[in-house]
């Protein structure tokens, strides 16, 4: 069965919403190749990298995909780790503020069809309408999230979801492991 959430980017087509695009995998497929990623070589955050580009590049409505990490040396903030797509001024987000700080002080995943009706909302491009937030849980506590955005309204289903859930069990050593790192610099 075909499952029209994931198909590759291209140059003519950088947001990923063109009904035209040719089909490029299935769930089982997409997480067959998250799980190549993740057992590959590389320190953490290089392959927290390379699983950025991968979303960014399969998951249709997926114009922006980073991870956000607790930052170790401060009490309540996260930090932009690796990212794909355009560059966002928000390096820097307190608990509570916007969608993700929303997602680090609850531990909720936060799935917003239309951002312009958030009042808390923290806008990284004019083009996002939609975002999904998943925090990323290591031993019982929050070590980060993923972050996703769409330019288009409603980018995000249930099964993105329950699949971007799954990336954010699975990469969460990763995710740890790289969020220890940034304490050293």
């Amino acid at each position: 069965m075909r499952d029209s959430r994931y198909f590759p980017k291209s140059k003519e087509d950088p947001g990923g919403i063109r009904s035209d695009k040719s089909y490029h995998g299935t769930d089982s497929e997409l997480r067959n190749g998250l799980i190549r990623i993740l057992n590959s070589e590389g320190d953490a955050k290089s392959r927290l990298q390379r699983i950025c580009n991968y979303l960014h590049e399969n998951i249709r409505c997926c114009d922006w995909a980073g991870y956000y990490l607790v930052d170790p040396s401060l009490t309540g903030e996260l930090l932009l780790g690796p990212y794909s797509g355009e560059p966002t001024e928000h390096t820097r987000i307190e608990f509570g503020s916007g969608i993700c700080g929303q997602a680090a002080s609850t531990g909720n995943t936060l799935v917003i069809a239309d951002v312009k009706n958030e009042t808390n909302y923290l806008s990284c491009s004019p083009y996002v309408k939609s975002e999904i937030v998943v925090p990323v849980i290591h031993e019982n506590a929050i070590a980060g999230e993923i972050d996703l955005d769409s330019f288009t309204e409603n980018g995000f289903s249930e099964d993105d979801r329950n699949f971007l859930e799954w990336v954010a069990e699975m990469s969460s050593e990763l995710v740890e492991k790289t969020r220890e790192g940034a304490a050293d610099n």
